[in-house]
């Protein structure tokens, strides 16, 4: 599926931080002839270290939405008062350098420094390529933070985030790393009360968009088993993947035991008149995860000669975004050959709960990212 965004080349980095900003600590010894107290060293970012660049990718959104107040005209009419959108997206998701070293001030415990990373996520709805629609824009920030005795807690991560509709995000969980692949589990969009009709992709007459799924069924980009899974679009990726290590990361805004506080906070109009009527559309948690991994591509090298520009070289894939390799030969290449050359692979699935109508809806997001910019690859890729 072609990326919209990347029509007119290179994607812009989207975060800067100014060239003389540094966090730190304010020193106590202004005007005196002292010599300042030694600086801590920089914390570390653990797993975060990985969230470095841009990176593009594709993905796939769904969203139970009211449809009462504004009656979405939908091709075959259908009485209902809300509405499944699904979205086929591009998305884009750039990273700040790391902010430094951030101090926070302990009063039953001592200080810690915390680090971390500034990022801004943007998806469009690509459904129709030829029109995208902006449908996300978060700004956020990435913090990792160390293990402590009050509270007892050990090294945890915390995403931070804003959402335009008017919530905000505070989430906090744990991360490990492995060897091989993820084992995605299954997500599901059923609300508490059971299915609806728009969750069955053959039902053309019903309330979703698209309403009419033939197309999509045929193409495999929304299909029964993606309504019963989105998260089946991530695994239909990693299938046909070499995946030689991974680091899974994962954050809630209600963790669990011994993990504890974050939470969501959203404008009056979500969260309605309690004692008049109920939310509007209230986001009462989040909970998100993230799966960094070391992918493993065959290049097929051209036949090239010493004077010849670098070659861009895309990874092979079979669905999902592609790599690009800058490759340059330390010798002619006389006949095409293979080369072994790793990248770094973002994938995500966050589930949200909307609250609206006395109906728990669940609101799922996934993608698949991989670095916008050329990964130069090492001269002992040909050993």
């Amino acid at each position: 599926m072609p990326d919209p965004s990347r029509e007119s080349g290179a994607l812009t980095p989207a975060l800067f931080i100014p060239g003389d900003f540094e966090f730190g600590e304010v020193p106590s010894t202004e005007g005196s002839t002292q010599a300042p107290p030694p600086r801590h060293h920089v914390p570390s970012l653990g797993p975060l270290s990985a969230f470095t660049g841009t990176f593009h990718g594709h993905g796939f959104n769904q969203i139970f939405r009211p449809d009462s107040g504004s009656p979405t005209k939908l091709p075959k009419p259908v009485a209902s008062d809300n509405l499944l959108e699904l979205n086929l997206v591009s998305q884009t998701l750039s990273f700040s350098r790391p902010i430094g070293t951030v101090p926070n001030r302990g009063e039953v415990t001592p200080d810690i420094f915390l680090n971390g990373v500034g990022y801004l996520l943007t998806v469009s709805d690509i459904t129709n390529p030829a029109k995208p629609i902006g449908i996300h824009f978060e700004p956020g920030v990435w913090m990792h933070v160390p293990a402590t005795k009050d509270p007892a807690e050990g090294t945890t991560l915390v995403r931070m985030a804003s959402i335009p509709h008017g919530t905000t995000l505070n989430a906090q969980g744990t991360f490990r790393t492995f060897s091989g692949p993820p084992s995605i589990p299954p997500v599901s969009i059923t609300p508490d009360i059971g299915r609806f009709p728009s969750q069955t992709a053959s039902d053309s007459h019903t309330a979703r968009i698209p309403q009419d799924l033939t197309r999509f069924i045929k193409n495999g980009s929304i299909t029964q088993a993606i309504l019963d899974d989105p998260n089946t679009v991530l695994r239909n990726v990693t299938a046909h993947q070499k995946i030689l290590s991974t680091t899974a990361l994962g954050v809630a805004t209600t963790p669990g035991s011994p993990l504890f506080g974050g939470g969501t906070r959203d404008i009056a109009f979500l969260l309605g008149d309690a004692n008049v009527t109920e939310p509007n559309a209230q986001i009462p948690q989040m909970a998100s995860f993230f799966w960094i991994e070391t992918v493993q591509h065959t290049l097929t090298v051209p036949t090239w000669t010493p004077g010849q520009p670098p070659l861009a070289i895309p990874a092979p894939t079979s669905s999902g975004p592609a790599p690009v390799f800058l490759v340059t030969p330390p010798a002619a290449v006389t006949q095409p050959r293979k080369i072994k050359a790793t990248s770094a692979q973002i994938q995500y699935s966050q589930k949200v709960i909307l609250n609206f109508n006395g109906i728990i809806w669940p609101h799922v997001s996934v993608g698949t990212l991989v670095p916008d910019a050329l990964i130069p690859v090492s001269p002992s890729q040909w050993a």
